[in-house]
């Protein structure tokens, strides 16, 4: 890392109370003098710090870049360490991309390691489910992509990893920020009646062995409203986790949802059984028991959402009383 970035890493291990100029060039065995250009540094790239004469520099609690030392303190200790101990090549944030999942899907191939997260505060071709465009414009949102190996996930199906991630999005943003969020059938994620979450997920198979090699999984959280707001056609089904910007930015950051998302899927202590997993997923889903549109390539009919089976396809009762359990296709609320 550059010494601006053991700086700002300080600085976020401390944020809202000082830490003197002294003190971090101790730490960091630094002279006083590359501590000051540091933090000049810092300032160009945007940071708002507070120097003051006897107490030292202090990181604005307001500000809101994303950065790998602002997700750092947040992280569980197992999950940081593993990132120390990859000289911190396995989090990559980026101003903007084309596509996280793109970046992401790079370093699976060059490199299998599990935990890799790309991070972008822009992307300017970001994807969905099907290929979708998903808006992903500047300073509102979290768009992140994380490289996993199946061999070190616990699942007997690849359906039941897409629960375990919606799942595990869901309990991240409930314990940064106590928003009870709900899931849509396979994996999109709502809050009052919108949706403020879409989540992809792809792998790379071995056609020899018919095993999964790895699995990238993108997920764009919309943390606040874009300046402009969002797309028109999007509008009426599109929200954001605070409609009214972030209420307290020196607690609720972007940062630390990053982390408690990584905490929660990538943390051996987070993990469930897959029984657990799955009652866990069914509490979330709130299509259960109405009348949904299932749209199936050209096809499009009505039926009840019945119940969750235990591969996590969605199980549903047509009109003629006839069940059966869906593998893919799109799901919608019919409408009155």
């Amino acid at each position: 890392m550059k010494t601006k970035d053991h700086v700002l890493a300080l600085l976020e291990e401390n944020r809202g109370s000082s830490i003197s100029g002294a003190a971090i060039a101790e730490q960091l065995q630094l002279s006083r003098n590359a501590v000051w250009k540091a933090v000049k540094e810092l300032e160009k790239d945007g940071y708002k710090i507070t120097a003051v004469t006897n107490k030292g520099y202090s990181l604005d609690g307001d500000n809101d870049i994303l950065s790998a030392q602002g997700i750092l303190p947040h992280l569980m200790p197992e999950i940081a360490e593993k990132i120390a101990e990859n000289n911190f090549e396995t989090i990559l944030v980026y101003d903007s991309l084309e596509s996280t999942n793109k970046v992401a899907k790079e370093h699976a191939l060059l490199n299998l390691q599990h935990g890799t997260v790309v991070i972008a505060d822009s992307q300017s071709a970001g994807a969905g489910r099907y290929g979708r465009s998903f808006y992903s414009p500047p300073g509102s949102g979290i768009y992140m992509s994380i490289v996993l190996d199946p061999k070190q996930l616990s699942f007997s199906t690849p359906t039941l990893i897409t629960s375990f991630i919606a799942l595990c999005v869901c309990e991240a943003i409930e314990a940064a920020t106590d928003k009870a969020a709900e899931i849509k059938w396979v994996n999109d994620i709502f809050l009052d009646g919108k949706k403020i979450c879409g989540i992809s997920t792809e792998a790379s198979m071995d056609f020899e062995s018919g095993s999964t090699q790895w699995i990238v999984v993108g997920i764009g959280i919309n943390v606040i409203p874009p300046k402009g707001g969002f797309p028109k056609d999007a509008r009426n089904v599109v929200g954001a986790l605070f409609e009214e910007g972030i209420p307290r930015a020196s607690d609720i950051s972007r940062n630390r949802l990053i982390a408690q998302v990584m905490n929660h899927i990538l943390s051996s202590d987070a993990h469930y059984s897959e029984n657990e997993m799955l009652e866990k997923y069914r509490q979330r889903m709130f299509l259960l028991g109405q009348q949904v549109l299932v749209t199936r390539g050209e096809q499009q009919f009505e039926a009840l959402a019945v119940g969750i089976d235990d591969s996590g396809q969605l199980v549903i009762q047509n009109s003629d009383g006839k069940r059966e359990a869906l593998s893919s296709g799109e799901i919608s609320i019919k409408p009155m």
